[in-house]
């Protein structure tokens, strides 16, 4: 008997590789690797997904190899991983082969943490943050930081240098080249949610007058350029997919674009650097981009770029991450939107984050239309 989700499970092409699956498992931060190196404990929790059908596991975001790329809202907390370090680049090579082992295909996604980096934390503490131009961009009453936090980032610093810039490029050329070393099949790049890449997208966070700022497509050219090294090191084979978002933590109504053309500004610019495939991040996937059509973003990013894409957010759950804080959240089935627009060719590839965190079966679940399991807000202390 046909499953009514078999559409999720139908296969997909990226370049060299066949994914068997449409069902993503999106990027989710967990900071259980201690000084940075993930353990059999990570290797297990990614194997298990693997084991139960999911198309590509996109791992949690882990550090670049760059002083400033990650930290810590907790100080003294470095339970990040990293793609950098012998024992790092030792306890992910352990991580693929386990989900190759299982028949699974997995991307590390590329974290530089930028503007959000709490100063003073991290591996690498004395390190100053990143900041375009020295602007974290909060919108006091709209965004999604810890108490506490704000306060630390609100102070502007010196925006980067040209040489600061290259230096962080760079870092992401060498942590793609350690990806490639350890057996990953393809390369997550974090461009969304305010974080680096994200504060030179944003028109809030990038006021420079120089090559790196201006119109979108100056605003553009730093993700652009990052993409370009990631190509130059892991070669013409390897897919790599880029995850972007209107909104940010620092401020859930922010938009980078508020038309198609404006949208196909900004992404131009990555298609011609080397994306093969974008992540539309939003909180809730089957929401409309644009008024006037009731295509999501993942749609238009797919109609503008001319590259497959990724739908997220809210995937088997009956409330958005920011809003399933208060109050009850459950699980639900809510695969038959998605479905429809992955038949009617709108995005290609859907992506589970929440739902996949709590249920290392859902995907399985999916398939064989059992219930899933039921939700608990409890494991989401460190959820991006």
């Amino acid at each position: 008997m046909t499953s009514a989700a078999e559409p999720l499970f139908q296969p997909l092409r990226l370049l060299r590789l066949t994914l068997r699956s449409r069902i993503v498992m999106s990027p989710m931060t967990r900071q259980f690797s201690p000084g940075g190196v993930p353990g059999q404990n990570v290797a297990d929790y990614y194997r298990r997904r693997a084991e139960a059908g999911v198309g590509l596991i996109v791992a949690e975001g882990t550090g670049i190899d760059h002083p400033s790329a990650i930290g810590s809202d907790a100080p003294g907390e470095n339970n990040i991983p990293v793609l950098h370090g012998e024992a790092a680049l030792a306890g992910w090579k352990k991580v693929v082969d386990d989900v190759h082992a299982a028949g699974g295909i997995i991307f590390p996604q590329l974290w530089h943490m930028g503007v959000l980096r709490v100063p003073g934390t991290g591996p690498s503490p004395d390190a100053p943050s990143s900041r375009p131009s020295g602007l974290c961009g909060v919108r006091v009453g709209a965004h999604s930081l810890r108490p506490g936090v704000v306060e630390r980032l609100l102070p502007p610093t010196e925006p980067m240098t040209d040489s600061e810039i290259a230096d962080v490029i760079a870092g992401y050329a060498r942590s793609a080249a350690n990806a490639r070393a350890v057996g990953f099949d393809g390369i997550a790049i974090h461009g969304a949610h305010g974080y680096l890449i994200d504060t030179f997208f944003w028109e809030e966070t990038n006021k420079r007058t120089d090559r790196w700022g201006g119109d979108r497509v100056g605003r553009a050219r730093f993700g652009a350029e990052v993409v370009k090294a990631v190509r130059a090191a892991v070669g013409p084979d390897m897919p790599i997919m880029l995850r972007y978002s209107q909104w940010k933590q620092q401020d859930y109504s922010a938009r980078l674009a508020r038309t198609p053309e404006e949208l196909e500004m900004l992404l131009g610019p990555l298609v011609d650097a080397g994306v093969d495939v974008f992540d539309a991040s939003t909180r809730l996937f089957w929401k409309p981009a644009f008024e006037g059509s009731d295509m999501t973003l993942a749609g238009w990013t797919k109609k503008v770029s001319g590259k497959p894409s990724v739908a997220v957010g809210g995937v088997g759950l009956s409330k958005d991450l920011q809003t399933g804080f208060a109050g009850d959240m459950v699980s639900v089935n809510n695969l038959d939107q998605a479905i429809t627009r992955i038949e009617r060719g709108e995005f290609d590839l859907l992506a589970v984050g929440r739902s996949l965190l709590v249920d290392p079966e859902w995907a399985l679940k999916a398939r064989e239309g059992k219930p899933f399991k039921p939700f608990s807000v409890e494991p989401f202390s460190y959820l991006h």
